[in-house]
């Protein structure tokens, strides 16, 4: 790496808004995926906040974020592939600021794939999402075969805040 060019920390990339939130039409080859409707690309910050709204002992999948983000913006849908791109930067942010001494983080751990499982992405992998969440009194299954682990109950342990209709 040259000395002109330093790579940005996690903290950067998550404050990087990059003129985001858009919102604009489903259009094109998006239509077949997602349908017909508006959408919003949320802001770094924006899925970073919604993470730190889970409370201890609770979890949310990503599309419940998603969800939420949706609602904020009174729009369709939420773009799947920014949001779970936003939770992995808000969760190495995190990382970076618990390295440096800092105890209230965002709390990444609490992130569910949208089945209830763990996000091997996620700093430490499996394991350590396992283990935080085991702190918190959640039970955790093993995972079968290539599929990684998942919450026991999914389900029942998702935040109120986040509970879709």
């Amino acid at each position: 790496m040259s000395a002109k060019y330093q790579r940005k920390t996690w903290r950067e990339k998550l404050a990087d808004d990059k003129g985001l939130p858009k919102i604009g039409k489903v259009e094109g080859k998006l239509r077949k995926t997602w349908g017909t409707g508006t959408m919003v690309i949320p802001a770094p910050r924006e899925v970073d906040a919604m993470i730190r709204k889970i409370r201890k002992g609770r979890t949310a999948t990503i599309n419940d974020l998603r969800s939420a983000l949706a609602k904020k913006h009174g729009v369709d849908i939420c773009c799947p592939i920014t949001t779970g791109i936003f939770a992995w930067i808000a969760a190495h942010a995190a990382a970076e600021d618990e390295a440096e001494g800092k105890k209230r983080i965002t709390p990444w751990w609490r992130v569910l794939k949208s089945d209830g499982k763990l996000n091997p992405k996620y700093p430490g992998g499996v394991v350590e999402q396992a283990t935080r969440l085991k702190a918190e009194g959640i039970e955790i299954e093993a995972g079968k075969g290539k599929k990684p682990p998942r919450v026991k109950d999914w389900e029942n342990h998702l935040a109120k805040t986040f509970a879709v209709a």
